[in-house]
């Protein structure tokens, strides 16, 4: 888990970096907001997000995680297919329910792991 930490800790320092530096423009457009921010580097830092999130779930040992993780990389593909501008505000909405779906395997998943790690 120490690389999605890492990844994680790195795009937790740059994006507020980028939005205290630049100003940070939203647009109204049917059914959702788009939001924009100068940021020269903008694909690696959300390909470190992605990968930060879905890569902890995709090696959490739980299958109901690992499954929420493959949903959730094809989430993000479709809706930056569709919707390049407009992805971090449907994200958002999106991340909201993945928390809860989170939140509910916590509270009533199993105590244990599904397979135990092993340290070689």
């Amino acid at each position: 888990m120490i690389p999605f930490i890492v990844l994680g800790a790195a795009v937790t320092v740059d994006l507020p970096t980028a939005m205290l530096r630049a100003p940070i423009n939203a647009t109204e457009r049917p059914y959702h907001i788009a939001y924009s921010i100068d940021i020269g580097h903008g694909g690696l830092v959300g390909a470190c997000y992605v990968a930060a999130v879905c890569g902890a779930l995709l090696f959490s040992g739980y299958r109901h995680i690992e499954i929420l993780a493959v949903v959730n990389l094809a989430g993000v593909a479709v809706l930056a297919w569709l919707i390049v501008d407009e992805f971090a505000s449907l994200w958002c909405g999106y991340a909201a329910l993945t928390a809860g779906a989170i939140a509910l395997h916590m509270r009533y998943g199993k105590p244990h792991r599904a397979t135990p790690y092993v340290l070689t």
